[in-house]
């Protein structure tokens, strides 16, 4: 009923930028917190940065000051912009919202396929 589907991973030296992007799309009422997760070979996935329905915003401190998230609450998107980056940011990006409301129910913990990011020279 509802599909995330990310997009803008590759392959970048450290110090370079990548734009990532998220796009819910179905019969979609309302979109709650939206926020990206990274998880890289061998470890957790951890949270990269939420995004609320008005935009108040949190990162990880490994992040902080070089990736900014952003929303489009008409268009159903989410982005993560990200600068400087550096080889420990290497990992598989997933995009997540927590509640989304269409026309019969919430749905809750809804997620991406994924998008792989690599920083390396």
């Amino acid at each position: 009923q509802v599909r995330l589907v990310e997009a803008g991973g590759g392959l970048v030296q450290p110090g370079g930028s990548l734009r990532l992007s998220c796009a819910a799309s179905g019969s979609i009422l309302s979109i709650n917190t939206m926020a990206w997760y990274r998880q890289a070979p061998g470890k957790q996935r951890e949270l990269v940065a939420t995004i609320s329905s008005d935009s108040r915003t949190n990162y990880a401190n490994s992040v902080k000051g070089r990736f900014t998230i952003s929303r489009d609450n008409a268009k159903n998107t989410v982005a993560l912009q990200m600068s400087s980056l550096k080889p420990e940011d290497t990992g598989v990006y997933y995009c997540n919202i927590d509640r989304i409301r269409i026309i019969s129910r919430i749905l809750y913990d809804n997620w991406g396929q994924g998008t792989q990011v690599t920083v390396s020279s």
